[in-house]
């Protein structure tokens, strides 16, 4: 059983329900059930994203915005509906991997009930690609990062690592996570994304044509955008290739704002 609360008609668990799964989850750190707003940081996946690493960087700030943690090693977890049912906030950094389909269902329920998701660079954008509805739920999808000058390329992942301008939108100027930032430069991964017209583009950045590349003009690529899916809200930012870039003074504002913008609110 599930209780409408408020004008905004987000799906909570009835207070019984509310009260089982409390009683069943423990607390990360320190005992006893959990209280206040709940994220689940679920991380794995490919090794070379630093999963860990990366987003021990921002559990301080989510305990210091009042969330209690609980991390996951598996996205198996979206299977688990009781589980799921207070979780406000969920932080994925799980690049390619596979998850089931009833793992991918619990977390498209989990969200259109009004749970935020969002995450950066392939821990979301390039997660499951096998698993078309949680293509459709995230709204974009890795599809390449192209490569630096062939002659140029020392045989390492930094055959991949372009200067690039992410280019704050109108929509952006505006928006409450990139609101006050404006277009910065980098020197990493440029991920272009396939992606739909439901997502909201807050920041682009430019591919260009280069002799040693197929295409014939540039393509501009969404590197910061939310989705509204149901109740829920999503958040994606493509950088974030490594912790370094994480620690950029503006993408781990942006991040840090997308966190917030995307959990569920009282």
């Amino acid at each position: 059983m599930v209780r409408r609360h408020g004008s905004g008609g987000r799906i909570r668990p009835s207070p019984a329900r509310a009260r089982a799964v409390r009683s069943r989850r423990a607390a990360p750190r320190g005992g006893g059930p959990l209280t206040g707003r709940h994220a689940l940081v679920v991380r794995g996946g490919w090794d070379g994203h630093h999963p860990v690493e990366a987003t021990e960087l921002f559990l301080p700030f989510l305990r210091e915005q009042g969330f209690e943690v609980r991390v996951e090693d598996s996205p198996e977890v979206y299977a688990d509906g009781a589980a799921m049912a207070d979780v406000d906030l969920i932080l994925q950094c799980v690049t390619m991997s596979t998850i089931s389909r009833e793992a991918s269902k619990g977390l498209r329920d989990a969200v259109a009930a009004g749970a935020g998701f969002a995450g950066w660079h392939g821990g979301i954008a390039d997660s499951f690609r096998n698993e078309a509805d949680y293509l459709q739920l995230v709204g974009g999808q890795f599809a390449t990062h192209p490569g630096r000058q062939p002659d140029e390329r020392p045989g390492d992942e930094r055959d991949n690592y372009l200067d690039y301008v992410v280019e704050i939108t109108d929509l952006g100027r505006a928006h409450p996570i990139t609101q006050g930032i404006g277009d910065f430069a980098l020197h990493t991964e440029q991920y272009w994304v396939l992606h739909d017209d439901l997502i909201d583009v807050l920041a682009t950045t430019t591919h260009p044509t280069q002799s040693y590349h197929p295409w014939h003009r540039p393509i501009v690529s969404p590197a910061v955008w939310t989705r509204e899916w149901g109740a829920g809200r999503i958040f994606v930012a493509t950088p974030g290739h490594s912790p370094d870039v994480l620690r950029h003074p503006d993408v781990r504002t942006i991040i840090e704002r997308g966190l917030l913008w995307a959990g569920r609110t009282p």
